[in-house]
């Protein structure tokens, strides 16, 4: 679904899922954030963040107090490109959500975060 918007864009698929990622959850501004979050590798995160810095479209911030951390900021010249990313995702959950209701759709979203929940308390204890 994203293949034209990617074409257009001259964007890789991964480059427009961290840019939509960090517009969409401003909470989450650094490279290990799309990591842990979003699941994407790491070496992935950070070939595609160095081209998104080459091409404008985000800026490393130092983190006050800390110059070992360095925060990913959206530019302006990234914006148009959020907002067609946006556009897509609502096509898409449209779409998505075809023929349900409110209640269905919040049923559907709690069940999932139950999911979610789950899964995660799972990974915890396989990994400790």
């Amino acid at each position: 679904m994203c293949k034209p918007l990617c074409k257009e864009l001259e964007l890789p698929q991964t480059a427009l899922d961290i840019l939509l990622f960090l517009g969409n959850n401003p909470a989450y501004r650094t490279a290990r954030d799309i990591v842990e979050i979003r699941c994407i590798k790491a070496n992935l995160v950070s070939v595609h963040v160095d081209r998104l810095v080459r091409e404008g479209y985000l800026e490393r911030q130092q983190v006050p107090g800390d110059r070992r951390k360095t925060q990913l900021r959206c530019t302006d010249k990234a914006q148009p490109v959020i907002a067609k990313g946006r556009q897509l995702q609502e096509y898409f959950f449209d779409r998505l959500y075809n023929g349900m209701d409110q209640k269905e759709r919040d049923a559907l979203s709690g069940a999932l975060h139950r999911i979610e929940e789950n899964l995660d308390a799972i990974l915890e204890e396989d990994y400790n």
